[in-house]
């Protein structure tokens, strides 16, 4: 039987920032990660860039935090944004801003995001052990220590529950945290995927499927509320079944609660052009082409891998020579060009979303101290949690600050 003062479960990145100022506090702690490699998560992030944080103050933070936000009040006041920056530039890992005020390493390597925080548990004297944990123990009603699969346990006073949501499975996030909250009696709230893409009623063809469309415009109607619920400009990636892309997943965290048919995303192809200049340049580019087929002038305006769809919908043949295109013609392509729609089915599987929404019930953790209120000695960090923020390097820096606020309480 090992002995720890702390024990935090989970190596991602509310675990290792918990495991360095828990350590750092002079307590003898020990990570333990299920995974041979911490941090596997963070891998992926950003595209593998690794949005670490957004550079704006605490209330853009919760501003961008749908779920919860006022929970996080206190932690992201101990540490914020502007924390979170200074805590990796001053541990040698330059940063830079990009667009949206997102955070990533210069080196554009999100593996250099999880040395650091590797790195600097080692150095603060926190042990990153490789194992799985079983089940958590506890003695009149504080926490007594921990269960490992191989037989063994670790007695210690405190436990942090750092374990992850339930999304990207193949990276450990299996929803342990929720089980074990579950037995030390905690409410778990329903699990739902959010930053996630979206399955529509009408599909694209094989041609576009993969096809990734940037800086198009995207607004997200309620249609039983008839009001618009998301408006944003980016990236969107055509499916066979339906959308995704940064500003999808982003727009799926407001789809709620979701409905077949409720909610209808436009996507508008050229957003820089208003309806009057984009007419004035179609009926340039229609009169130039004279009698080459109308095809050869949708392929000026966008990807040709989105044609064959396009001339579907605008039900304007592709081969129809240009000089007989009529105004009306003419009128139908450029509404399609400002608007193309789609009707969402549903959200797709939550092993496909970046964050889980839902998680262990905020009214019984103290905001103070992220301690249970419950059970003694108990704390809780990062998205195993009850609240949900968007893209753009908010949920990460909700994960340092609960992960640093329990390690320090």
């Amino acid at each position: 039987m090992k002995k720890a003062d702390t024990v935090i479960i989970g190596g991602g990145a509310a675990g290792l920032m918990a495991g360095i100022f828990s350590a750092r506090g002079g307590n003898d702690t020990i990570v333990v990660e299920k995974n041979k490699r911490p941090g596997r998560k963070l891998y992926i992030t950003g595209k593998g860039r690794c949005n670490i944080t957004n550079n704006c103050d605490i209330s853009g933070v919760i501003a961008n935090t749908p779920t919860g936000g006022r929970f996080l009040y206190s932690a992201l006041n101990n540490f914020s944004p502007s924390d979170t920056i200074a805590f990796f530039e001053e541990n040698g890992l330059p940063l830079k801003t990009e667009r949206g005020k997102r955070v990533f390493p210069v080196s554009d390597k999100a593996s250099d995001v999880v040395d650091t925080l590797v790195s600097l548990c080692e150095s603060s004297g926190c042990t990153i052990l490789q194992e799985e944990v079983k089940g958590i123990n506890t003695l009149d009603g504080r926490i007594s220590g921990v269960k490992l699969s191989d037989g063994s346990g670790i007695e210690c006073r405190r436990v942090v529950i750092a374990t992850g949501g339930k999304s990207y499975p193949l990276t450990g996030s299996t929803g342990d945290g929720y089980a074990f909250a579950r037995e030390l009696g905690h409410t778990v709230t329903p699990l739902v995927p959010s930053l996630v893409p979206v399955e529509t009623v009408e599909h694209f063809g094989y041609d576009a499927d993969g096809l990734l469309l940037k800086n198009v415009g995207v607004v997200v109607t309620d249609t039983s509320k008839g009001r618009k619920i998301y408006t944003e400009q980016g990236e969107v990636e055509l499916k066979r079944w339906g959308l995704s892309g940064a500003v999808i997943r982003s727009a799926s965290a407001h789809m709620r609660p979701m409905e077949k048919g409720r909610y209808r995303v436009d996507i508008d192809l050229k957003p820089a052009l208003s309806e009057q200049k984009l007419d004035q340049r179609l009926l340039r580019e229609i009169t130039a082409a004279n009698k080459a087929p109308f095809r050869e002038v949708l392929r000026t305006l966008m990807p040709s891998a989105l044609i064959e769809d396009f001339i579907r919908l605008s039900t304007v043949s592709g081969d129809k020579k240009c000089c007989e295109v009529t105004k009306k013609e003419r009128s139908a392509v450029l509404a399609l060009l400002k608007c193309i729609s789609r009707t969402v089915s549903s959200l797709r599987p939550i092993e496909e979303a970046i964050v889980t929404s839902g998680g262990v019930s905020i009214k019984e953790i103290d905001p103070k101290t992220m301690q249970s209120k419950l059970v003694g000695g108990l704390y809780f960090a990062g998205e195993v949690i009850d609240y949900d923020c968007y893209t753009g390097g908010f949920n990460l820096q909700a994960a340092f600050s609960t992960g640093v606020l329990a390690a320090i309480s």
